[in-house]
């Protein structure tokens, strides 16, 4: 898997964390946010560093799992590959078209942003093991989807402070289409390439 290939990955991953990034820092300030009462450049990376932690940890397990796993089920590990990163991108599309609005408090607690670091990097899990049957050098992979995350959640969270949910769905559903699109090119290149 090259570079760029990664990077998308990496971006793909990063838009649920930065869906809720946006809300977070919408959260925070209020909706008739000016300028003047955006989130501080501390509060964002606060945010970032949560998801983009936990962004790049998840890979971590799941690689450990599918190289655990490997030897079993590499006949079929392309058709593995191509469902998760299309389940995946479906569930993210599926949120960036619901009309569901998601809430978040203000605080920047372990309380408050553990869950949500969480939540937003299951899907990293299961990407970790699509990395394993690749056969991936999971330490750059994992740095690199970790500080895209992070960028984009700092980032994330101070458009939200700034100009609300306007993007959150279009992060959501660009996210869903490029692992879609990732899993069908895995597919593809084992199939007949």
């Amino acid at each position: 898997m090259s570079t760029l290939e990664l990077l998308i990955i990496a971006i793909g991953l990063s838009m649920d964390a930065f869906a809720v990034a946006v809300c977070k820092g919408l959260s925070m300030t209020g909706k008739n946010c000016t300028p003047k009462h955006s989130i501080s450049l501390c509060q964002s990376a606060i945010i970032g560093g949560w998801f983009g932690l936990f962004q790049g940890l998840m890979p971590v397990i799941g690689f450990l799992l599918g190289v655990r796993f490997e030897r079993q089920i590499a006949a079929f590990d392309h058709w593995i590959a191509f469902l998760l990163l299309g389940l995946i991108g479906a569930e993210m599309l599926k949120g960036g078209l619901s009309c569901e609005t998601e809430k978040t408090d203000s605080s920047l607690s372990v309380k408050s942003m553990f869950p949500l670091a969480v939540a937003t990097s299951i899907d990293a899990l299961a990407v970790g093991v699509t990395l394993a049957f690749l056969q991936v050098n999971i330490l750059p992979a994992v740095i690199m989807i970790g500080t895209v995350t992070f960028i984009l959640s700092m980032a994330g969270a101070k458009a939200g402070s700034l100009f609300g949910v306007r993007y959150k769905s279009r992060a959501e559903i660009a996210g869903g289409i490029i692992l879609i699109l990732m899993g069908t090119k895995i597919l593809i290149e084992h199939l007949f390439l």
